[in-house]
């Protein structure tokens, strides 16, 4: 037998290193890999910034910028996990995209005990099996949004260009075309930032919720679910208003 087969830290026959973002993988003896150095940790707020009525832009990226995660099984497991996320937390999600090494998110707490980094862990943590061997980076990057940039006009362009990165990105001709987009408020399966009348009916939703400060899954007057004859859900005669809520 060589030397080398002999040197305590010669791996054994048979074994299989752990990915580098498992728990299992320690740097040491042994033949067990060092895991890579991770980014370090993005700088943050004070947590009642993201506590509340507040909006955040929030960015999640991959270690090493890994890619082979996004599909249709992904996505569907994503908007089941975030759709738990907002309705525990009580946020509101008007767009979200999925790319191939990051995803967008655009939060807005419904209520004063909606609580943004407390659903951040929660989607991550509850995300985490449905990655593979793909690890996000330690921390999530965030713009919290200023009141100026919360008024309907300027907070619609932000959430266009959140929608717009994989058209940017050559990804598809039309930002619509894209599958691994959307919007989640619980109790609005059919909202979907491509329709027309999106932007009417989430105002509606979203200022009856922040106003009456009532369960998310309660229906706002005036708003009609999707029928088999209608591709959106039409406002009601209640009138549309734009939001009025800003950050304490």
């Amino acid at each position: 037998m060589s030397d080398i087969a002999n040197h305590p830290g010669a791996r054994a026959p048979g074994y299989k290193a752990p990915a580098a973002c498992s728990p299992v993988a320690r740097p040491g003896r042994g033949g067990i890999p060092t895991t890579p150095t991770l980014k370090s940790k993005l700088p943050r707020l004070r947590r009642e910034f993201y506590q509340g009525p507040t909006t955040v832009l929030w960015t999640h990226t991959f270690e090493q910028r890994a890619t082979g995660w996004l599909n249709d099984k992904f996505h569907h497991t994503f908007r089941e996990i975030l759709l738990h996320a907002c309705s525990r937390y009580s946020i509101a999600t008007p767009c979200y995209v999925l790319m191939p090494d990051h995803w967008h998110l655009v939060w807005m707490g419904l209520h004063q005990d909606s609580d943004q980094i407390s659903a951040t862990a929660f989607l991550r943590k509850n995300l985490r099996g449905a990655l593979g061997t793909a690890c996000l980076q330690d921390r999530a990057h965030d713009r919290v949004l200023r009141d100026e940039e919360r008024k309907a006009d300027v907070f619609q362009n932000i959430c266009s260009y959140v929608c717009n990165n994989p058209q940017r990105a050559t990804l598809c001709a039309d930002w619509r075309e894209w599958p691994f987009l959307g919007a989640m408020i619980a109790g609005y399966p059919d909202l979907d930032p491509r329709q027309e009348e999106f932007w009417p009916d989430f105002w509606k939703i979203h200022n009856r919720l922040v106003e009456s400060n009532t369960d998310p899954c309660a229906p706002a007057q005036g708003y009609k679910s999707v029928d088999a004859t209608s591709p959106v859900a039409r406002p009601g005669r209640g009138g549309i208003r734009t939001p009025t809520h800003v950050r304490p």
